[in-house]
């Protein structure tokens, strides 16, 4: 399909038209929701500004009533980007075994060579895709990310979170992060609006990135899908209790230390700052997946001394 959406004067021409869901597209965006209308119309409504960019909207709907695409602002922005000429695939898994199996639910849906995990309360700037997936393209990484930011913040500066700030001088190459190594301290610079003003030290020009390294980036990730499946993508899901969080910290870390990851600067993603709607964060899940990859290589290495 044509990267450009269809501006408004073309969508009465094409309302008989019918959108095909497994149109070829550039990203796949995958949003896994529950319990949030406001929040996921206004994420929808940051998508249909993406005009440069051919990509697909997988919607994936975990509320006991399984109805948010039907409910009024929700239904509206998915017209919308309908009407843009995008394909729309919604989808209902209501039963909820964790955000990893969310994730890996989705993902097993996907058939564009990339995708992007976008959290259902993240608003993109105009351009946010077409920069992400320039990014990717232009970096041969594994995955990329707009960190979100939290615009009330803008007063706040906190020198001493953004001070891991680096730029990647010359290619995105892979590395190993975990708890406790140099690179796991760069997980403040995503904090409140720190790279947003990071963004206004560099004076980047409108329209362009620079990458730099990350711990990991949470709520607006694009990967190169084959890197991810690669790697198992959110597969390890079964290993984790329903009530768990850092699942994408697990898969980004993956993905890193066999093909690199970065971010952007500037990230042109807003976090809206809703309540969270996961309560339940008693697992962390870097820490149980890695300590069972621990135990399973220590244990092949006593049966071959």
């Amino acid at each position: 399909m044509t990267a450009g959406a269809r501006w408004s004067g073309e969508w009465g021409r094409a309302s008989g038209s019918t959108v095909v869901a497994d149109a070829p597209v550039d990203v796949d965006v995958l949003i896994p929701t529950v319990g949030r209308t406001a929040e996921l119309a206004a994420t929808l409504a940051g998508l249909a500004a993406q005009t440069e960019v051919a990509f697909r909207l997988v919607l994936s709907d975990q509320s006991e009533t399984g109805d948010v695409a039907l409910r009024p602002a929700v239904a509206a922005m998915v017209r919308v980007l309908e009407a843009q000429g995008r394909p729309v695939t919604l989808l209902t898994h209501p039963e909820r075994r964790g955000l990893a199996e969310h994730r890996q639910f989705l993902l097993d849906h996907a058939t564009a060579d990339a995708v992007l995990f976008l959290d259902d309360d993240v608003w993109l700037e105009n351009g946010s895709l077409h920069r992400m997936l320039d990014a990717l393209r232009s970096l041969d990484t594994g995955f990329v990310g707009s960190a979100v930011q939290g615009l009330s913040y803008l007063q706040d500066r906190r020198p001493h979170e953004t001070a891991p700030f680096e730029l990647w001088d010359g290619p995105v190459v892979p590395e190993v992060v975990r708890r406790g190594s140099p690179g796991f301290d760069r997980w403040s610079l995503h904090n409140a609006a720190n790279l947003a003003h990071v963004a206004a030290d560099l004076e980047v020009e409108p329209g362009g990135w620079l990458p730099y390294r990350v711990a990991w980036i949470g709520a607006c990730a694009m990967y190169d899908r084959a890197a991810l499946e690669t790697v198992g993508g959110f597969g390890f899901w079964a290993s984790l209790p329903n009530g768990h969080a850092g699942e994408d910290v697990v898969a980004q870390w993956r993905v890193m230390e066999r093909f690199g990851g970065a971010g952007i600067v500037p990230s042109g993603a807003v976090h809206l700052e809703a309540p969270t709607t996961v309560t339940d964060r008693s697992v962390d899940a870097p820490d149980v997946v890695f300590a069972h990859e621990r135990e399973q290589h220590d244990g092949r290495v006593q049966q071959h001394p």
